[in-house]
């Protein structure tokens, strides 16, 4: 599709229905529960601890006196700017922001648990002897969320591949690598339910519809009212600054439908969707160029595959965002509406909101973000072959790719249907 020759309006500056990006500060560690790390409660003959430490959170601050604080801040300052480089990941590109801050994050509660039940107070260095314990405490339930409920067996392995990441740093990559005797499973297709086809076909729908507002004069003025508030809180503005351009430009944006439709295409992951460049699209070719910097888990050039409709989105969608103020410095894709990336949060609810908007039932299943690329790679292996499927999800094995092989519900039914 050519890209369109009138002036096309910023939409997208004042049209985000999303919640603001949550901000990437460290997570504060939970309130305690009798088994949970965090049932220490600082001692207060400590020092008053120091206040001008930013990478330690204020939780773990209270643990800490003006001394410790600083040291605890310093190596942490040391790790998180390690976390930057490409030794992190062994010299194949470079961990993100969001990844760098989660990793931070688990560490403080490691250290923070650490202090309460091995050392009895604080330690700079966490040994090999400490993670085994807690692990042992993760495994055995004895180190929980804050509503004292166990964690599941990804986020069990994410504590560990912090801990992981830690070892390498301390050790300069000079000693074997630690490996607990306890091993949690994780892989991105045991922890989320795919979408159907059905389904996906909904979600595509509700994503061009998505924000959009009735027509003014078929509303009363009760409803007017009320929707100009929602419209007011959407453009961050007073109600009764809100105009009838602001109105109709809410009908005209094709930021959602872009990013869904690339999503269902591609299986964008988060962290994919948040380094996303207007320079990964080659419209004459109807693919997206993703360089081996930017890909996700495995450091390779890959082309996608996008369908026709995508690219008609993709192309509209630039021409608006190209008359965006707030895209100017940036080669970005998408922001949000506060004009950052997004994340797993803000794209988990955008999605929640979709889900809501095509009426798709969520109960006793667990849909996220995720989800849309579980559904590309579960009937992306049924329509094509392996290798197309494998190529197309930017899988490094084919291993991999095979565990999306397998018959959905509704082709196992309309087998039973033929049968009959």
């Amino acid at each position: 599709m050519t890209r369109r020759d009138e002036q096309p309006r910023c939409v997208a500056a004042q049209n985000d229905v999303e919640s603001s990006t949550v901000a990437r500060s460290e997570n504060k560690m939970s309130t305690p529960n009798s088994n949970n790390s965090e049932s220490h409660q600082p001692n207060s003959s400590k020092e008053k601890p120091h206040t001008d430490t930013p990478h330690v959170p204020e939780p773990t601050q209270e643990y800490l006196g003006e001394r410790q604080a600083m040291l605890y801040e310093k190596q942490r300052e040391r790790f998180i700017e390690w976390l930057a480089t490409e030794d992190a990941c062994e010299g194949d590109g470079t961990l993100s922001e969001q990844s760098r801050s989660n990793y931070a994050s688990r560490l403080d509660q490691i250290h923070r648990w650490v202090w309460r039940h091995e050392t009895d107070g604080f330690v700079s260095t966490l040994t090999t002897d400490h993670a085994d314990a807690f692990v042992e405490a993760l495994d055995e339930d004895k180190f929980t969320k804050r509503t004292g409920e166990p964690y599941a067996a990804d986020s069990k392995k994410k504590f560990v591949n912090a801990l992981k990441k830690l070892f390498q740093w301390q050790s300069d990559g000079e000693d074997e690598p630690w490996e607990p005797e306890t091993k949690f499973s994780q892989n991105e297709y045991d922890q989320f339910d795919p979408l159907t086809r059905e389904e996906r076909g909904r979600l595509r729908e509700a994503a061009t519809t998505f924000g959009s507002m009735p027509v003014y004069n078929d509303l009363s003025p009760e409803e007017r009212s009320r929707k100009k508030a929602l419209l007011a809180q959407r453009l961050g503005k007073p109600k009764d600054e809100v105009t009838m351009d602001d109105w109709k430009r809410q009908n005209q944006t094709w930021k959602f439908a872009s990013l869904v439709m690339v999503a269902l295409d591609a299986g964008l992951r988060p962290c994919e969707v948040e380094r996303a460049r207007t320079s990964w699209y080659q419209p004459g070719a109807k693919i997206l160029s993703i360089p081996k910097e930017d890909a996700a888990k495995n450091r390779k050039y890959w082309e996608v595959a996008l369908r026709d409709e995508t690219t008609d989105a993709l192309d509209l969608w630039l021409d608006e965002r190209d008359a965006c103020p707030k895209y100017d410095d940036t080669d970005k894709l998408w922001l949000n509406r506060k004009s950052n990336p997004y994340n797993s949060k803000t794209l988990n609810h955008l999605f929640r909101q979709l889900l809501e908007e095509a009426g798709i039932d969520d109960t006793n299943r667990k849909l996220t973000w995720y989800s849309i690329r579980h559904s590309l790679g579960t009937y992306m292996t049924q329509e094509g072959d392996l290798e197309q499927a494998r190529e197309q999800m930017r899988h490094k094995s084919a291993e991999s790719t095979q565990r999306y092989v397998h018959a959905p519900p509704e082709t196992r039914r309309n087998t039973l249907d033929r049968m009959e």
